[in-house]
């Protein structure tokens, strides 16, 4: 090997390129190829083999793999390989051609790296994808004679083209890409290259190390035991850690699109943990993942679900009401929940009722609803033929709405650059699917995101109740999230126009999950409360004033302010010593299945 001057030139004065192997490796990068090939054909007789199995429509596990999807990446490839060679050509062939500056151009996490604006063909690159990803967003939204259902739809499907075909996504126009390549000597395709497999075979796009975290050892580990169990939920009790606690115990309803212990990950991120400590008496409601047995699973029993758990827990500890949390679309149930016991007369079987991020009007319900559809919903049949739909479809649809995040941050990540997988605890659950019943979730999208019939006095009825959102006169705290995508703030506000009980508003930094997730140690984000009486969004925004910080120590005030009475914290306050005996230790199973 030549020895080479503090400039970084050889002995002939020659500047080595650090986008071309050295000629002593290429004997290496021969050898890495044939390791490559050797990985691909692994994969290839393990797909062959599981061929032999009946497999269902559209299984997950091939659609990475489809032929639509090859034929995509290699246009793609040849696309922007022959563009690089051009535009390399043309740099090279114009004297006076500048490229931006750093203070000069947008910023974009993608294009941080400093040759997509030192190096002449990489910043030719990217202005001219920034020129063409800005002709195609501004034709979608331009184009004549569309409706606004339809504009919506063109202009979702041309960003999520834009981000696509980012020159980011291919290793032959990401700079540092083939840097990192060439540092590792090809090791870092080698790696990414068995990302990629892994998550073909399982067909789904991995976020984390999965072999970092275990349900009860180092995630969802508050102490607490099962006590109740059906074929849809188990209750889980967490064990009280005050001499006293509050009488008003607390019953928490997850979304069943997810997994619970989005609320208690971690010691530090948990608000079951921190929710314990502040002397309340916890429950949570685990859902099921569907199968095969839940094909005819519907709203009502879910609703049965939450009334059922209410019940259970009011009859454990002798109590004549309780405290109930309704995240996301289980927040949506418990609307319709409340609304049902107002009918009947049974409303004061609910102390209270939080919900977070959780809509009950659907109509400003944002990208979400270019997803219901009669194309969607055929189709949707179609993957649900076994009577639920596998989660990694619905895992899919959410990481599309943040396809450049979601999506193809990890595939640069994972898949060009060979990173290792953070062990990061929130995109653990993100990758925790769960299954939904098909009957159900078809309802789901139709008579609420699409016909938005919640709102409608009587159109729906559960459990051969008609209901009525303005029946609603328990009191509510409706928490938001600013930048939420999933459930948008201002489709949250709408919660506020439906209910008829005293209702307390509050805006949180963040989106749908951090806004939640923001415990008081971490002091993050801030949060808004503002006027409760605001005749809209914009006149309490007007009003509101921040406040640094988790907004969990406001919650609690306003829960204490609605019962403040305690009692000791023992006897059926102690998780199986009360007429629930224990079933098993939290988590329990149902959390695990998959």
């Amino acid at each position: 090997m030549s020895e080479r001057g503090q400039d970084g030139t050889d002995e002939a004065g020659n500047t080595p390129n650090p986008f071309m192997p050295a000629p002593e490796d290429l004997q290496h990068w021969t050898s890495v190829m044939a390791r490559a090939q050797a990985m691909m054909l692994e994969y290839a007789l393990g797909q062959a083999d599981e061929e032999k199995d009946a497999q269902p429509l559209f299984d997950p596990s091939k659609w990475l793999g489809s032929d639509g999807a090859q034929i995509w990446a290699e246009q793609s490839a040849k696309m922007w390989e022959q563009g690089a060679r051009f535009w390399s050509s043309l740099a090279t062939l114009t004297p006076g051609f500048a490229p931006e500056t750093a203070a000069e151009t947008p910023k974009d996490r993608r294009f941080a790296d400093p040759d997509w604006t030192q190096n002449p063909a990489f910043a030719l690159i990217r202005q001219t994808y920034g020129l063409l990803s800005d002709q195609l967003l501004e034709t979608a939204r331009q184009l004549p004679g569309l409706d606004a259902e339809a504009r919506a739809k063109m202009e979702f499907a041309a960003r999520s083209m834009a981000e696509a075909l980012s020159p980011t996504n291919l290793a032959v126009t990401n700079p540092e890409v083939i840097k990192r390549a060439i540092e590792t000597r090809g090791e870092s395709l080698l790696k990414g290259l068995k990302h990629m497999l892994a998550d073909l075979a399982r067909g789904q796009l991995s976020h984390v190390d999965r072999d970092a975290f275990e349900l009860g050892v180092n995630i969802a580990t508050t102490p607490g035991k099962v006590i109740h169990e059906t074929g849809l939920y188990q209750l889980i009790h967490y064990a009280p850690t005050t001499k006293e606690v509050l009488t008003v115990p607390l019953v928490i309803f997850p979304p069943w699109i997810n997994r619970f212990y989005i609320l208690d990950l971690n010691p530090a991120k948990s608000f079951v943990k921190w929710a314990v400590e502040q002397g309340l008496s916890v429950f949570m409601v685990s859902w099921k993942s569907a199968d095969e047995t839940m094909g005819d699973i519907v709203w009502d029993d879910y609703v049965a679900a939450e009334v059922d758990a209410i019940d259970t827990v009011r009859e454990l500890l002798d109590v004549p009401h309780v405290h109930t949390i309704g995240y996301c679309v289980a927040g949506t149930t418990l609307a319709a929940t409340l609304a049902m016991l107002a009918a009947k007369g049974e409303a004061d079987k609910v102390k209270s009722a939080t919900f977070f991020t959780a809509q009950v009007d659907f109509e400003q319900a944002g990208d979400l609803k270019l997803f219901v559809d009669e194309s969607y919903l055929a189709l949707l049949q179609q993957l649900s033929s076994q009577g639920f739909l596998d989660g990694r479809y619905m895992a899919a649809t959410f990481n599309a709405l943040r396809g450049r995040d979601l999506i193809w941050n990890y595939v640069v990540s994972n898949y060009l650059l060979g990173n290792d997988y953070p062990p990061f605890d929130l995109l653990y659950w993100n990758g925790d699917v769960t299954n939904l019943p098909a009957k159900w979730h078809r309802q789901y999208l139709v008579d609420l995101y699409r016909d938005n019939r919640l709102v409608i006095p009587n159109s729906l009825s559960v459990l051969g109740t008609p209901i009525d959102l303005r029946k609603i006169r328990t009191p509510a705290y409706i928490q938001a999230g600013r930048e939420d995508h999933i459930a948008p703030l201002a489709s949250v506000w709408r919660m506020m126009d439906h209910l008829s009980g005293p209702r307390t508003f509050l805006l949180a930094g963040s989106g749908h999950i951090a806004g939640v997730v923001n415990p008081p140690a971490a002091g993050k984000y801030q949060y808004w409360t503002g006027d409760n009486a605001a005749g809209s969004l914009e006149e309490f925004i007007a009003s509101a004033s921040e406040t640094k910080g988790s907004w969990w120590p406001h919650w609690i005030g306003w829960i204490a302010g609605q019962d403040a009475g305690k009692r000791p914290a023992k006897g059926a306050r102690v998780p199986g010593k009360g007429a629930k005996k224990a079933i098993e230790d939290a988590p329990g199973r149902y959390v695990k299945q998959r």
